[in-house]
């Protein structure tokens, strides 16, 4: 299965990059990852909240095929427990879901379109994080499934 991470802006802190980049390299060993942070909207303080979400909308929605099942990392989403959200995936894997593209939108949220477009929303905490820290959170989160579902030493339950 191929996993591609798309989020809005990019990482700026060294520490928060280097750990991102562990995870990344990590889940490479389970499936095809890729991520992709997109530019933030230049000129934004021109903008309204609503332009700005249009048009990071369009940006997130150019790297998705309609092939593509799109997961929105989002507050109002369901909230799993690792190991039920291990077997969420492990489900699209027997079932031959072939491309999954798990999105993290800008400060504002996600743009209607980018909502039409969604197969589902997952929330990673009732808790609000920096967009920064949920990249992070995110990756070892994933990382944790695929350590889940292949019965290796990394979760404790």
């Amino acid at each position: 299965m191929r996993i591609l991470f798309l989020s809005v802006g990019k990482t700026r802190t060294s520490w928060m990059r280097e750990g991102i980049d562990v995870y990344a390299d990590r889940l490479k060993h389970y499936c095809a990852f890729e991520r992709n942070e997109l530019s933030d909207i230049k000129q934004r303080a021109h903008l309204s909240v609503e332009q700005i979400k249009e048009q990071e909308g369009m940006m997130l929605l150019k790297n998705v095929t309609s092939g593509d099942e799109v997961v929105l990392l989002d507050e109002r989403g369901s909230l799993p427990s690792s190991e039920s959200w291990a077997k969420q995936l492990e489900k699209k894997m027997i079932h031959g879901v072939p491309s999954v593209v798990f999105m993290a939108g800008g400060a504002y949220g996600f743009s209607p379109a980018v909502y039409d477009r969604a197969n589902e929303l997952l929330a990673l905490s009732r808790l609000t994080f920096s967009h920064q820290m949920v990249r992070l959170i995110f990756l070892e989160q994933l990382y944790r499934c695929f350590t889940i579902i292949k019965g290796e030493p990394y979760h404790h339950s």
